[in-house]
């Protein structure tokens, strides 16, 4: 009788093994499966195996799939979804099927804490309300002309002074952290008018705000990093860890960001905002559209719209500009005729080597304009982005995504497909941005760098300004000489594509004739 329920134990087991493996192996063979896929298990093995090098692993399987796309299955935990690399499913994604694939509740729930309900945060009737508002403030001029006045002022009182001081004592710079430096003080005078001072460090809680606002940043991209998701909530949950740093760093960043929105609504109330920064943009806007006033100018609310900007323009460009230096360091001709164009137009305006150029002039760098579309090409800020399917759906290469699943776009992998941008996608190559000496502009889905569609990035004008103002100054007066530069920096797993050990160089002045202004 024993061994009869033994047996009869042993069939059962083998029987549910069966079952198991025809659910996952047979069942579902109308989809195809790169990613190595485990019973129960699904992709996580190789996800965990893998994820120090997520792009490469990901970038090689995509390429060799004639599609582009391939379906990463995780039961436990129920993350499933699509990665793709093919222009027409980001076309579809992005515009088509705007509406079924907003940023949805895994993302949302993941920067909740740090970012609330501001617009890189948001889906639906508040994100088009805050995509509204943004829109009009953006297409000011005199935001534009603002920003600029500040880049302007950064590199010539404070940018330039390092760099000389680097360049006389002959010590090695992270020219990483520099940028980084110089885009955060940017970007908080662009956002709410206040700055940090933190490239000649002469803050003191402003330069706090910087490093709580690089720990939260940090910590809460960590969060897309867990095997099960269910792990960092249960870390939130108890406060350990990663999670009680979170919180704190948090706790800095929205106390100092309320304090400034708090004066700037009283000053708002008084008629003494005279600012031309977002934040009093946002302000004047609400005003002029009358549009949900109370709930809008919040302290909360505006809270949430400031810091997703700082988030959006924080790394982005320090990250493309240290990775434009390096390519740069590889590439001396492309520097050499990034100055024969900058040459050109000194000569012309009759400029003092040194001096900022304006926004007519940096209109006119087309060459220097394809130089920095190429490095953000191959090495893009933010490599991934991802979306939720709201309905199922089918994309434009036949692959099915269902209700809940996530779809990711892999920007980093478009960039090296060769039927995008042909045999040679490897190199760093500016002229196939140029036509007749002229930067012509390639379709945001084949390249969506700065996103596409209905979100497409409101400071794309603005990050190629400042990116343009640095490299053109820092080119004409230095050489840039990498440290170590045959080998290709590592970089961090975070929202952004940030060098890990940063991006040491040594500075030599050139030699440049001056023209009398």
């Amino acid at each position: 009788m024993e061994i009869t329920q033994i047996l009869l134990s042993i069939t059962l087991c083998f029987i549910t093994l069966l079952y198991i493996i025809h659910i996952f192996f047979f069942k579902t063979k109308t989809t195809v499966f790169s990613f190595k896929k485990y019973p129960i298990l699904g992709t996580i093995p190789d996800f965990l195996s893998n994820r120090h090098r997520f792009l490469e692993w990901t970038t090689h399987i995509l390429s060799s799939i004639p599609s582009h796309t391939a379906v990463f299955y995780r039961p436990v935990g129920g993350t499933h979804g699509v990665i793709t690399a093919n222009p027409a499913n980001v076309e579809h994604i992005l515009k088509t099927r705007f509406e079924n694939y907003p940023k949805g509740p895994r993302f949302l729930s993941v920067l909740h804490d740090f970012l609330g309900t501001g617009i890189f945060n948001a889906d639906g009737p508040l994100w088009r309300l805050q995509r509204k508002t943004a829109s009009f403030a953006f297409s000011m001029r005199t935001l534009r002309n603002f920003l600029l006045n500040a880049v302007q002022t950064e590199i010539i009182s404070r940018l330039n002074p390092i760099l000389e001081e680097a360049c006389g004592l002959n010590r090695v710079l992270d020219l990483q952290d520099v940028l980084e430096r110089f885009a955060f003080d940017n970007v908080c005078k662009l956002a709410f008018n206040v700055d940090p001072g933190c490239l000649n460090r002469s803050g003191s809680s402003e330069s706090e705000f910087m490093r709580a606002f690089n720990e939260a940043t940090e910590l809460s991209s960590g969060r897309f990093l867990y095997g099960l998701p269910m792990l960092w909530k249960i870390k939130k949950l108890f406060k350990y860890g990663s999670e009680k740093k979170l919180k704190k760093s948090i706790k800095n960043v929205h106390e100092f960001a309320e304090q400034i929105i708090r004066l700037r609504i009283e000053e708002k109330k008084t008629k003494k905002n005279d600012y031309e920064d977002l934040l009093s943009r946002f302000l004047d806007c609400i005003e002029e559209e009358d549009i949900n006033r109370s709930s809008l100018s919040s302290t909360k609310f505006l809270r949430d719209v400031v810091i997703s900007v700082i988030l959006a323009g924080k790394d982005t460009t320090s990250t493309g500009l240290s990775w434009l230096f390096w390519l740069l360091s590889l590439n001396p001709n492309v520097v050499e005729k990034i100055r024969v164009e900058i040459d050109m137009i000194r000569v012309r305006s009759k400029k003092m080597v040194g001096l900022t150029y304006d926004y007519e002039e940096l209109q006119e760098m087309h060459y220097l304009h394809a130089v920095i579309s190429e490095s953000l090409r191959l090495y893009p800020p933010v490599p991934v982005d991802t979306k939720a399917c709201l309905k199922d759906d089918i994309l434009p290469d036949g692959t099915r995504v269902k209700n809940g699943w996530f779809v990711m776009y892999h920007i980093y992998a478009m960039g090296r497909m060769e039927d995008i941008w042909g045999e040679d996608c490897y190199e760093f190559k500016p002229e196939r941005w140029l036509e007749n000496k002229v930067y012509k502009p390639n379709s945001p889905f084949r390249y969506p760098i700065f996103h596409a569609g209905p979100r497409v990035c409101l400071g794309k004008e603005m990050a190629y300004i400042q990116m343009k103002s640095i490299v053109a100054s820092m080119v004409e007066q230095y050489d840039v000489d990498v440290l170590e530069k045959e080998k290709r920096p590592d970089y961090l797993l975070s929202l952004t594509l940030r060098m890990k050990n940063g991006l040491s160089v040594r500075l030599k002045k050139r030699i440049v004739h001056h023209m009398n202004a």
